[in-house]
């Protein structure tokens, strides 16, 4: 049986949805979930406003579909929009949440509690018909008279993405245009009850994905077949996509970042994946893993690398903390030995939400080129990575966890397990 995406209901959705395992869903099937849809939705928003308060901004306007669905649970041709930045909601401080939808396809959306009003958008097909002078003035200037209206005299408005025209069309009404993406990201770092509780549906969904995926790993069959298994399985499973295509075999596992192709796999090699799935109910699951492809033993090689990632994966599971740093993470985390330093993941540990997110802490040598100080808080979730091979070397592991920070430490999201066959637990 799929799981159903509750955030994403029809109108007749009730207004208390239950908690309690097995309870009746409308339209749907009887499967357990431990949020409430509103609720979920309501804390986003909450969460957002109580950001743009702390920044100043009278409104954002949210074209990326990840942010619009974090403020509003609206989702629509979501692949389409994440190419075409021609739908786009208004969020005023104060005042009525309003979707600038594509033709035709509002009714999608006006059903959800949190949008209060729809119209059209006015850079729909803007840039492929050369349109974009045309279409900037007329959203610069519906924008600029919605801020006047609730802004309250403040004049400071975000864009998390937009074209160059846009802001600039902005701008030519006197408002004071700012980029609102790494606020954004920022504020949704801490996660709600409620998407915790979608993160564990999510990853379960996906565990279940890499079972078949396992279970179908033998001598003969193409990374493609394996990947479509474990996309298949992601949809069934009430998953929306995979961000990535990183399943390789063999040599291809060494380096990292090789993505699926007809590559055969034989006897004695090595399987990694990286899950990287927008999940049910629009979340990130990411958890990697390496199998061996039987019959017969891995090579003590292939062991040794093997443990080397566990190790990696374990001990830097075991430091987190809430209220360490960034900085003292990187620090702290597992020493990697000096022959597989070229070929290291990069990043120790980073957010997991609707997507990959805040924060990413990367190698201390590396940490001031990619990453920004900060504390680790309860509430956040993270992936913690690591990939051991070695230039020259055929063969390459892929391991990692996610993790949510409580106030005392960290539990385990991810709990799908590891090939004892390379760890050593059998022969």
């Amino acid at each position: 049986m799929s799981i159903v995406d509750f955030e994403n209901l029809t109108d007749n959705e009730p207004d208390n949805i239950p908690v309690v395992p097995s309870a009746p869903m409308a339209n749907t099937d009887s499967i357990p979930t431990a949020f409430n849809p509103r609720q979920l939705r309501a804390g986003r928003l909450q969460r957002l406003r109580a950001m743009m308060a702390e920044q100043g901004y009278a409104a954002v306007v949210l074209f990326d579909p990840y942010n619009q669905r974090y403020a509003t649970g609206s989702r629509n041709m979501f692949g389409y929009f994440l190419r075409n930045s021609t739908r786009y909601i208004y969020v005023p401080l104060e005042g009525p949440v309003i979707l600038f939808e594509y033709p035709g396809s509002a009714h999608v959306s006006t059903w959800l509690e949190t949008i209060d009003e729809a119209r059209t958008s006015k850079v729909v097909w803007s840039a492929v018909n050369q349109r974009d002078n045309m279409s900037s003035d007329p959203f610069g200037i519906e924008i600029a008279e919605l801020i006047e209206e609730h802004g309250k005299g403040n004049k400071k408005v975000g864009l998390d993405r937009c074209a160059l025209n846009l802001a600039r069309s902005l701008e030519a009404q006197g408002l004071d245009v700012y980029d609102c993406m790494q606020d954004t990201l920022h504020c949704r770092r801490i996660k709600t009850p409620e998407e915790i509780a979608c993160l564990a549906q999510s990853m379960a969904g996906s565990e279940a994905a890499v079972a078949e995926v396992e279970a179908n790993i033998k001598p003969g069959v193409r990374e493609n077949d394996l990947f479509a298994i474990l996309y298949g399985e992601v949809i069934r499973q009430g998953g929306e996509f995979i961000e990535t295509r990183l399943l390789s075999s063999g040599p291809r596992t060494n380096p990292w970042f090789n993505e699926a192709s007809d590559r055969v796999i034989r006897t004695g090699e090595l399987v990694a994946l990286d899950t990287d799935t927008i999940g049910c109910h629009g979340y990130y699951s990411d958890f990697s893993r390496t199998f061996h492809v039987g019959p017969g033993k891995p090579t003590a090689y292939q062991q040794s690398l093997y443990q080397m990632a566990y190790d990696q994966v374990h001990h830097n599971m075991s430091i987190l903390a809430p209220g360490m740093s960034y900085r003292e993470i990187a620090d702290k985390a597992w020493k990697i030995p000096e022959r597989f330093l070229d070929r290291r993941y990069p990043s120790v540990i980073h957010g997991v939400g609707m997507h990959g997110e805040t924060p990413l802490v990367a190698h201390h040598m590396d940490f001031d080129r990619f990453s920004k100080d900060g504390i680790l808080e309860p509430g956040m979730v993270v992936s913690v990575e690591s990939y051991i091979g070695e230039v020259g070397a055929a063969d390459g592991v892929k391991l990692e966890e996610e993790v949510l920070v409580t106030d005392t430490g960290i539990e385990k999201l991810s709990r799908y397990p590891f090939d004892e066959a390379l760890l050593g637990k059998h022969v």
